[in-house]
């Protein structure tokens, strides 16, 4: 049988309407930044981009009417404001793609692992390739400018040595055990995602008129300067570099770039993908007390998103992923 002939899998079905609703989104920031945009070569990358974002979506379109499933309606030109000043500077951007598609690796490899479907593996196997072509240009361009924030050095081992006391764990009481590498690499690289959600909350609040979503925005931005403050701090007693917050990038203009649904579900993207990169935190470190902040991290991000989720139902922002016949409720012929 012709693996392509099958039907899609639940993941397969998941993944490429999730994909859908993401890649709209990035065709509109993208249009809206290359629509105020001054820096050439941040224009470049986002023109490189929304090339990429136009190609997923018209394979995505090919993959719903192949299989009858009708197209999610994503996000279009009226979320768009194309007249509306910048809310954030140029460098901002620069950084939002950067993360971004940092993130977007992580997605398209769990995507391509989770196909059956060879027509589907090949799709996500090009998304992968895309997304590492957009993470290796935006490096090079950071690094050109002078703005690639390098993680932690550490110097080189002596010899190899093994873990033989729990107090490499649990002596976190007066003087405690220096930060490895896998826990200090953690630590900044969420310290660098959170960052880049806390200039997009603070502009969100500036521009988005709904109330109840801004005072989630308020409640969120509140857990996400708390985390960042103990985790840095974190960095700091270690005496190791702590990524520069980019709050000075965010501009005093209160048009809305997007529409509220639109800032909506990127707000709810980052919530969700800050319990995914703080539960990675915590399996990879060995310090309780890094394993307890991780933990509170989570937590804390888990009644934000219960809360985001009642405001995006309440305000019908959210689009319902296909779900399995109710068996109960099938006809009797």
């Amino acid at each position: 049988m012709d693996i392509n002939s099958n039907r899609l899998t639940s993941p397969e079905i998941t993944n490429l309407h999730l994909q859908f609703i993401q890649e709209t989104i990035s065709i509109c920031v993208s249009k809206h930044v290359l629509a105020t945009v001054k820096d050439p070569e941040v224009r470049s990358l986002f023109e490189f981009s929304l090339g990429l974002s136009e190609n997923h979506v018209k394979a995505l379109e090919n993959f719903f009417k192949l299989e009858n499933f009708p197209v999610p309606d994503g996000f279009r030109e009226k979320d768009v404001n194309l007249d509306s000043p910048p809310l954030f500077v140029d460098t901002f951007w620069l950084n939002y793609l950067h993360t971004l598609s940092h993130t977007g690796l992580t997605g398209y490899s769990l995507a391509f692992g989770n196909s059956l479907r060879q027509d589907i593996q090949d799709y996500y196997y090009q998304c992968n390739i895309d997304a590492m072509e957009v993470h290796k240009k935006t490096i090079s361009t950071l690094v050109a400018k002078g703005l690639y924030e390098k993680p932690p050095h550490f110097s080189t081992p002596k010899r190899v040595e093994y873990i033989t006391s729990f107090s490499y764990s649990f002596d976190v009481i007066g003087k405690k055990r220096p930060l490895n590498t896998a826990e200090a690499g953690s630590v900044f690289f969420n310290l660098s995602k959170t960052r880049l959600a806390k200039a997009l909350t603070i502009g969100f609040i500036q521009v988005v008129k709904n109330k109840d979503f801004r005072k989630f925005l308020e409640s969120n931005l509140r857990d996400i300067n708390q985390n960042y403050g103990i985790f840095s701090s974190i960095l700091q007693e270690a005496n190791l570099k702590v990524p520069k917050l980019l709050d000075t990038y965010v501009t005093n203009s209160t048009v809305a770039p997007f529409s509220d649904r639109l800032m909506a579900n990127i707000a709810g993207f980052l919530a969700s993908a800050a319990i995914s990169y703080y539960g990675t935190a915590l399996v990879s470190s060995m310090r309780i007390d890094l394993i307890v902040h991780c933990e509170a991290a989570i937590l804390g991000g888990l009644k934000q998103l219960s809360k985001f989720g009642n405001v995006a139902v309440n305000n019908g922002w959210i689009e319902k992923l296909p779900q399995a016949d109710d068996r109960k409720e099938l006809p009797i012929n």
